[in-house]
């Protein structure tokens, strides 16, 4: 039996058509973000206007709805999807153990204020990013505990919040449960640990010296003289200090390279087991019966509802870039990129653009990584660049621009946190000054442009 070739689907105005549902929703997001409501279930009437506006543009409406739905259902979306929901749960259990507080606990044993506090801050975001693999979580969970206890530990507040942001973003682009892990190295066909152990190179120096950068610009601007009741909303406590080895027993599992959801089980069943026996979490918190709202609720329902948002709003969104992927316009541009000279470095020249393109017109980063995967799959493996080099240049790259840019969530749930440290003496810190203060972000962009340049970490395994 013989398939036809589907063609290339069309938009009335070519290139602006198929755009032109990208600048309604970026729009969208635009007027969201500036009127204070930059929430992801906002985000979904835009989208779906953004998907009714592109059907409408369409010269052939089926072809247009069957590449929509197409794109939703790809399998490393679906994994993502179970995966968010997954760690969801598992944050939530972490959180009610007291796992943010016990690591607060340790910072102020040892004393520490100022330059040394922003370098704490930097580290403790470090680990429940890297843990968690969620850096929304850790701007969210982190935030409103740490930044408020700075005005007491005399921390400049901007690069502070700078800090936290920088420790949720550098797990974000290290860990093994990341959401821009498992889509990098997926898009690329590859494994996930093998991804991250080649990703040391790059992201090791680029944290140590976004936590040394941080704490010689906290030192050089002198203690904080604003706030002097941080420790009032510090409940730390060293009674969770034993969850650590949740997302320790976590990490070995995919180190160990079994499934991803294994892992995340598991991770679920220990944070219960010893949340529960440790009398850190209460019973009847974990799951029970509302009989007054007529529902369940609970601590597992809860960690599932965080990841709907963002799940719903990937599944809708991911539909829209399928339409555009399958655009002839688009295609014309990735063609001439496959015909032209393809060297090493010009390939990755290539692949940095276009996913740092399509970052900035999607505004997410998991995404942007799906929407270019076969093309940085073909264009690499044409250049010989291995399959752990280019989905570390995709991760990489889409770790920068949402954490140093304003109008992505990042940021603007950053400044969202720092004014928790309002009624403590610390100012609001705005999306702008706390994406500029990420020195981690800013550390990757160098990293980047130096691998490429110089073809430091080109040379490393796992070849097509």
């Amino acid at each position: 039996m013989i398939t036809a070739v589907q063609p290339p689907l069309e938009f009335r105005g070519r290139l602006a058509g198929a755009l032109a549902p990208f600048v309604l929703f970026l729009a969208g997001v635009g007027w969201l973000a500036l009127n204070g409501a930059p929430d992801e279930k906002g985000f979904w009437p835009i989208l779906l206007a953004a998907l009714a506006l592109g059907l409408a543009l369409a010269r052939d409406r089926t072809q247009y709805s069957e590449a929509v739905i197409a794109a939703m259902g790809q399998p490393v979306v679906m994994l993502m999807i179970m995966a968010w929901l997954l760690a969801g749960v598992l944050g939530v259990l972490l959180n009610e153990s007291g796992f943010v507080q016990a690591l607060v606990w340790g910072a102020r044993a040892l004393q520490l204020s100022g330059a040394a506090y922003v370098g704490a801050a930097f580290v403790i975001c470090s680990i429940v990013s890297t843990s968690t693999g969620t850096s929304f979580g850790t701007i969210i969970l982190a935030g409103p505990l740490l930044y408020p206890a700075g005005g007491e530990l005399a921390a400049p507040p901007t690069i502070l919040m700078g800090a936290i942001l920088a420790g949720a973003t550098f797990g974000d682009s290290i860990s093994p449960v990341s959401d821009t892990t498992i889509a990098s190295a997926g898009s690329q066909h590859t494994d996930i640990p093998g991804t991250v152990r080649a990703r040391l190179k790059y992201v090791v120096p680029a944290g140590l010296v976004a936590l040394l950068v941080s704490m010689l610009l906290a030192a050089r601007a002198g203690p904080s003289v604003t706030g002097s009741l941080g420790a009032a909303v510090i409940e730390a406590s060293p009674a969770a200090l034993p969850m650590l080895l949740v997302p320790l027993v976590v990490i070995v599992l995919l180190v160990r390279k079994r499934h991803l959801l294994e892992g995340l089980f598991a991770g679920i069943v220990l944070a219960l087991v010893l949340g529960l026996g440790l009398g850190l979490i209460v019973p009847a918190r974990v799951l029970y019966i509302d009989t007054a709202a007529y529902g369940a609720k609970g601590l597992i329902i809860d960690g599932i509802s965080r990841g709907v948002g963002v799940s719903i709003f990937t599944i809708l969104l991911i539909g829209l870039v399928g339409a555009l992927q399958a655009s002839s316009a688009v295609e014309r541009v990735l063609a001439w990129a496959r015909t032209s000279t393809v060297s090493p470095r010009r390939a990755e020249v290539w692949i940095v653009a276009a996913v740092s393109m399509t970052v900035l017109l999607t505004t997410h980063s998991v995404v942007a990584m799906l929407s270019v995967g076969a093309f940085t799959r073909e264009l690499g493996a044409r250049a010989g660049l291995s399959a752990y080099r280019r989905a570390n240049l995709l991760d990489m790259t889409v770790c920068t621009y949402p954490f140093l840019l304003p109008y992505f969530i990042p940021t603007i749930l950053a400044s969202s946190a720092s004014a928790s440290g309002v009624p403590y003496g610390m100012p609001r810190i705005s999306p702008l000054a706390a994406g500029m203060m990420n020195m981690y972000a800013w550390a990757l962009v160098v990293t980047i442009v130096f691998a490429v340049a110089t073809g430091y970490g080109r040379r490393e395994g796992v070849k097509g």
